[in-house]
């Protein structure tokens, strides 16, 4: 039976050719063989010889039709029904807020299993922690101690950044990392204070009280700082708005981040040469100028050779660390062995008799309560607010970029919106036990992810060596130069300049890359907030210039083909003789309906203008692809009405081409199909060139 479908196929398209209603009739004639209905291959090639009436009533209809117009059938475009206003805006809230649909495992659940996976939701630690066992901790237990290793000098050192005692680093590495353990979905993601924040806490801060004059009231805006960064992260999460800090672009994070680094760096001179008196600016002319400006009376040589030898060993460790995989531990220990082997030689040398600063005592216990220091009331709040909005919103773009760059190495989804509320939630709770804005660390969840962690574990281990350390090991610490922690600040932050990533944002956009220095020069020559106030506004430009400025394009016919492709990218393709082919690349809004409007008019007179010189025959039809428009708006209708006016002027008939479902629908409601013609309205571009020119199509 195949090889007679075959035959009938092959004698049709030999006597026909392809025309679709004997492609229909043969469908016809398929199906009176599959029901064992009387059949004979000779009628079927009379009936196309002979032209005889089909036994079909539609195929009749359909077989005259074509006849009459000798053109192939046209599909016509097809008209939605009307959806209910209701159920559209249902859809639209549901595709903005619940993507993930979050609410499907409780479907068609018993109560008491939709209240466990209530609580798997909110702890995801019940989830995966019914399968941890002994081989997963052995994993988990090795890089915890690993990064334990790494985060005690880190935190020390980042406390000093943020202007705050070094116990403070530590406590923010002991409480938030055990909150997250049981909220966060990463299995990767190392949590504790980080350089970029503390920077720009420090900054913020140091904006509105000396840390030194008034140390009380300086931390007590520190801690409202990380309550409100805290609240805003996990409101994020509750209200599901994490898709807002996807406003901040990839290239403005990589300026900043570069820039930032090199200002964290810059600061760190201040410990490593052993100034003294140091400018409170973070610019780099003014740290210049006071680097510089001390080298007669503030630079002490003991100071310097610690800082350079030990900051040698450092980065010769991470190179090693880099060319071997299998030596990922090195890089991760050499802080530690830095910080025991300079305080023990300090500590023998009495280094600190001859001018060399160290860390002195660091307060003995874990973390005191904070509750009753954050300010609820006053002009206060609001300071703590601001910064806390800013700290916050930075620290959790951070946070979610390394969460999702190490979960995609491992092939698991990490929610977004729970990470949101994790990290709010770690954040409003260290806020309340002495912690500063903690995040995840870009430097240790690496440490964390190559030393071979299973669960989020590993940050439980890591908390448990913190809170060891607070509270028996701290008078070890009496005796660090603060040489070495600027050594291992420096050497950390490096790796925050990532030219790779500038060099290919500079080949894949250019305006990406405007975006990316400026945030870069913004935070280098002025301020960290200027250079996140710069990535922001430059970002938003960009998304502002592609909205009001969307992209169109000239088609043309692809040889061989009923393909019409864009002539730039497509040099080959062809234009249709009195028809001009126009591709509009976006949606249309009030923002871009007039911009639209005028393209498209100064497309046709451009290419009258052409035709004019060159005497060929004048554009008599104007066709706009519309498949890339997804929505169209009043005002976006309001300019397709104004065009048609214009074209009616020109003598020109207006085509549309496959409009969308939600793009027809308004059309339809507006009543412009009536204005132009329900038969200007086609579902390829190519059917609406054989309808308005067929005598040209034909001697194509």
């Amino acid at each position: 039976m195949g090889w007679c479908c075959q035959k009938v196929n092959h004698a049709l398209f030999t006597i026909c050719g392809p025309q679709r209603p004997y492609i229909t009739y043969l469908s016809l004639s398929f199906h009176t063989i599959k029901h064992n209905k009387p059949f004979q291959f000779a009628s079927v090639v009379g009936y196309i010889i002979k032209g005889k009436e089909m036994d079909t009533k539609s195929f009749s209809s359909l077989e005259s039709q074509s006849q009459r117009h000798n053109a192939p059938y046209i599909h016509k475009v097809g008209v939605p029904p009307k959806q209910d206003l209701l159920k559209e805006f249902k859809t639209t809230v549901k595709e903005t807020l619940f993507s993930d649909d979050p609410l499907r495992p409780f479907k068609d659940q018993p109560k008491s299993r939709q209240f466990m996976l209530g609580l798997q939701a909110i702890f995801p630690i019940l989830e995966w922690g019914r399968r941890y066992n002994l081989k997963k901790f052995r994993g988990d237990l090795i890089s915890g101690l690993t990064i334990a290793s790494l985060c005690i000098p880190q935190d020390i050192g980042y406390s000093k950044l943020a202007f705050l005692p070094p116990q403070y680093g530590l406590y923010s590495s002991f409480v938030p990392p055990l909150i997250y353990a049981f909220m966060g979905s990463s299995r990767d993601i190392a949590i504790g204070p980080v350089a970029v924040v503390s920077l720009l806490l420090g900054t913020l801060l140091q904006n509105e009280y000396d840390p030194v004059k008034n140390a009380n009231e300086y931390r007590r805006l520190a801690f409202t700082a990380t309550f409100f960064a805290g609240i805003t992260q996990a409101t994020l999460g509750v209200l599901r708005l994490g898709f807002l800090i996807d406003f901040l672009s990839h290239a403005a994070v990589v300026g900043f981040m570069g820039g930032a680094a090199i200002t964290i760096a810059l600061q760190q001179l201040k410990g490593f040469l052993g100034i003294k008196h140091f400018t409170k600016k973070t610019d780099i002319v003014s740290v210049m100028k006071s680097v510089f400006g001390s080298i007669d009376h503030g630079w002490n040589w003991q100071t310097i050779v610690i800082g350079a030898s030990f900051l040698f060993f450092l980065l010769s460790a991470k190179y090693l660390g880099k060319k071997n995989k299998k030596l990922f531990w090195v890089p991760a220990i050499a802080p530690l062995i830095s910080v025991i082997l300079s305080t023990l030689f300090v500590y023998i040398s009495r280094a600190d008799k001859e001018g060399v600063a160290i860390v002195k005592h660091i307060e003995k216990g874990i973390n005191p309560p904070s509750v009753n220091e954050i300010y609820f009331s006053g002009e206060n709040l609001l300071k703590g607010f601001r910064i806390g909005i800013v700290a916050g919103m930075i620290a959790l773009t951070e946070a979610v970029a390394i969460g999702r760059t190490f979960a995609s190495m491992k092939d698991y989804q990490v929610d977004g919106n729970k990470e949101m509320v994790a990290l709010g939630t770690m954040n409003v709770v260290g806020s309340m036990t002495s912690c500063y804005v903690a995040t995840g660390s870009f430097s240790r969840s690496a440490v964390n992810f190559m030393a071979g962690c299973q669960t989020a574990v590993s940050n439980i281990v890591m908390s448990l060596v913190v809170f060891l350390t607070l509270k028996f090991l701290t008078p070890l610490f009496e005796y660090t130069p603060n040489a070495i922690l600027s050594s291992i600040i420096i050497s950390a932050v490096l790796g925050l300049i990532d030219y790779e990533a500038a060099i290919l944002i500079w080949k894949i956009d250019k305006f990406d890359f405007v975006a990316c220095m400026g945030a870069f020069l913004g935070v280098v020559f002025a301020s960290v907030e200027i250079g996140l106030l710069i990535a922001v506004v430059i970002s938003f430009a960009k998304i502002l210039l592609q909205v009001t400025r969307p992209r169109t394009a000239l088609l043309g016919r692809i040889p061989m083909t009923s393909v019409y492709r864009n002539i730039q990218q497509y040099p080959e393709a062809t234009k249709v003789p009195g028809v001009l082919i126009v591709r509009v690349d976006s949606a249309i809004y009030f923002s871009n309906s007039n911009y639209t409007k005028e393209r498209i008019l100064r497309w046709l007179t451009e290419e009258e203008d052409r035709l004019r010189k060159t005497y060929q025959p004048r554009i008599q039809f104007l066709i706009i692809e519309m498949s890339p428009v997804t929505d169209i708006d009043t005002s976006g209708i309001h300019a397709f009405e104004e065009l048609y006016r214009s074209l009616v002027k020109r003598d020109v008939q207006l085509v549309l081409a496959n409009p969308g479902r939600l793009v027809i629908d308004k059309l339809y409601a507006s009543g412009f199909p009536d204005m132009i013609g329900e038969n200007k309205i086609f579902l390829t571009v190519a059917d609406a060139v054989v309808t308005c020119s067929p005598k040209i199509v034909q001697q194509v």
